[in-house]
């Protein structure tokens, strides 16, 4: 079972510029609440309470100031800021320590996931024991996205970044799953001409020992990458429409701790005595006095 879990927050975000001259990005709004949550919350949903949040050098109070270091949330958050983007596998890197013996999960701080059948999915795949696990979600242009090609058995039998020819409509999402090998294989890669190490390479490495799994978000789920000011505002959109239609939230962190009994109303009671009068505490203070 998986336990611990990383969220990749740094990055340059130069596609968001100029507001993230100033913001990281994943502290900018979508909706009603910062872009961290959202990953943050899908570990939650994978009752992942050991968290490793990376981020840019510099940057470490902006963080401290919405999520200190998870008791208020039953869940324990450590932060390493990363003196500049290396690539995703430098995440296993830097968090050796942190991952020690055990698997572990990643899942990029710009990647939205919705579902109605989500969180089973997550529990599902945080049992794997061996390997490596992608979540794999059907685009219409796979040309714009890493893709991978599975066979009946649920094994990727290859990946192409970008395929200029078709290979497959499956697109490998920013959510991972490791097994502990991770880290020695991360530490044997070099970087490529871009000058960064490569997540198609890590997965490789487990490809080539034909233990690189592949699991799908279902045809009613979403996976939005939000590394674009049109992508950003289209997920925005998408959690107003939900949130508005529905009345409940998506990835409000409290709630899902205090439905996994992870959390109290007294924690609830000082979560909105922090975040002020604003709809957030509306909700948050319904979900007390139900």
């Amino acid at each position: 079972m998986i336990k611990k879990g990383i969220i990749l927050s740094g990055g340059m975000g130069t596609r968001m510029s100029p507001l993230t001259k100033a913001v990281n990005k994943q502290l900018l709004p979508i909706y009603d609440k910062p872009l961290i949550f959202y990953p943050l919350s899908i570990l939650m949903l994978s009752n992942i309470k050991d968290i490793l949040i990376i981020v840019n050098k510099g940057q470490l109070n902006q963080y401290r100031k919405i999520l200190p270091n998870g008791k208020n949330l039953g869940i324990k958050i450590n932060y390493i800021e990363q003196p500049y983007p290396k690539g995703l596998p430098d995440a296993f890197i830097l968090g050796e320590k942190f991952i020690g013996r055990q698997n572990v999960s990643l899942i990029l701080g710009d990647n939205f996931f919705y579902g109605q059948y989500l969180s089973q999915k997550l529990l599902s795949c945080t049992k794997l024991k061996s390997g490596a696990k992608v979540l794999l979600h059907k685009v219409s242009k796979p040309e714009l996205y890493g893709v991978a090609k599975v066979n009946k058995r649920n094994k990727i039998t290859k990946i192409s970044e970008k395929p200029k020819k078709y290979i497959s409509d499956l697109a490998i999402t920013g959510l991972y799953y490791f097994d502990n090998n991770v880290v020695k294989y991360a530490k044997e890669l070099r970087p490529s001409k871009r000058g960064e190490l490569e997540i198609t390479d890590l997965l490789n490495k487990y490809k080539i020992k034909n233990k690189l799994y592949a699991d799908y978000i279902g045809r009613g789920g979403a996976w939005l990458d939000t590394g674009s000011i049109e992508d950003f505002y289209k997920t925005s959109s998408f959690v107003s429409a939900i949130e508005n239609r529905q009345g409940f939230k998506i990835a409000c962190l409290e709630e899902i701790a205090y439905f996994k009994n992870w959390i109290g109303k007294k924690q609830i009671k000082n979560q909105i005595k922090f975040y002020g009068k604003c709809e957030y505490s509306k909700y948050l203070d319904k979900i007390i006095n139900k």
